[in-house]
């Protein structure tokens, strides 16, 4: 199946992550063009490959600066087509149990993670709407779906957050013809999991706990992404889709 999409404009947020990175390389592919945003840079190397690519250092708790960029970008361009929202922040060492995290590292986590989508909704939903038409895809997590003995507790409750605040976005500008949907990822190989660099024996073992018997790739997050955002989509919205390799199926 060839998927098409209406739409030329897109944002990626935490852009320069693996799983942003291959989404805006294979929006760029699609003649999309691509506003990438993060604290740091995707460097020249991709810019210059992926031609449709340009690229704003922006902290995404900094609500002025985002608006600023966002609309200059949309002054360009005339639209805002799709949002893929990839922030995220997982602290191994710091988001402990709620028992144990300090108030300091869990408002930051949620600022990050969840109220950086309440920025970009404020600001681009209105964009769309001018536009009678939008896709937005949020990354959340199979960790917003369990608990754990071992736990990120700042960081599996402010995706679950996403989980509902994506439904009810959904809900809400659905007559507006603007979807938004919400993809659960698995273990990824990502720059987020560099303990498994350290212990290659980690990432086997849990290999072996995964039907598919493999950790994921970005790829795998980029190609359901693109599949929601295309116009072979247009009747889903409001949806959780896990892409975990089935380890959530397990009983």
């Amino acid at each position: 199946m060839k998927l098409f999409y209406r739409g030329k404009n897109a944002i990626v947020t935490g852009a320069s992550g693996g799983m942003g990175l291959e989404i805006s390389k294979m929006l760029s592919k699609n003649n999309i063009n691509v506003l990438m945003l993060d604290v740091k840079s995707p460097g020249k190397t991709f810019l210059n490959e992926n031609e449709n690519c340009t690229f704003a250092k922006v902290d995404a708790t900094n609500f002025k600066k985002f608006k600023l960029i966002i609309e200059k970008f949309y002054k360009k361009n005339k639209t805002v087509d799709y949002l893929v929202n990839t922030i995220g922040v997982l602290w191994f060492n710091k988001d402990v149990s709620v028992a144990d995290i300090k108030p300091k590292i869990w408002d930051k986590v949620f600022e990050i993670n969840l109220k950086s989508m309440m920025y970009l909704s404020k600001i681009i939903l209105p964009l769309m709407k001018k536009n009678n038409f939008g896709s937005m895809v949020h990354i959340s997590s199979i960790d917003a779906l369990s608990g754990d003995d071992k736990p990120q507790d700042a960081y599996g409750a402010s995706k679950a957050a996403m989980i509902r605040l994506s439904k009810s976005l959904a809900i809400q500008f659905a007559a507006k013809n603007i979807r938004s949907n919400i993809i659960l990822p698995g273990p990824i190989e990502t720059g987020m999991q560099k303990r498994w660099k350290k212990n290659p024996k980690a990432k086997k073992n849990l290999e072996k706990l995964i039907p598919l018997q493999r950790v994921g790739k970005p790829e795998d997050i980029s190609n359901a992404c693109m599949y929601l955002l295309s116009d072979q989509a247009s009747y889903i919205t409001g949806i959780e889709m896990i892409v975990d390799g089935g380890i959530t199926s397990k009983p």
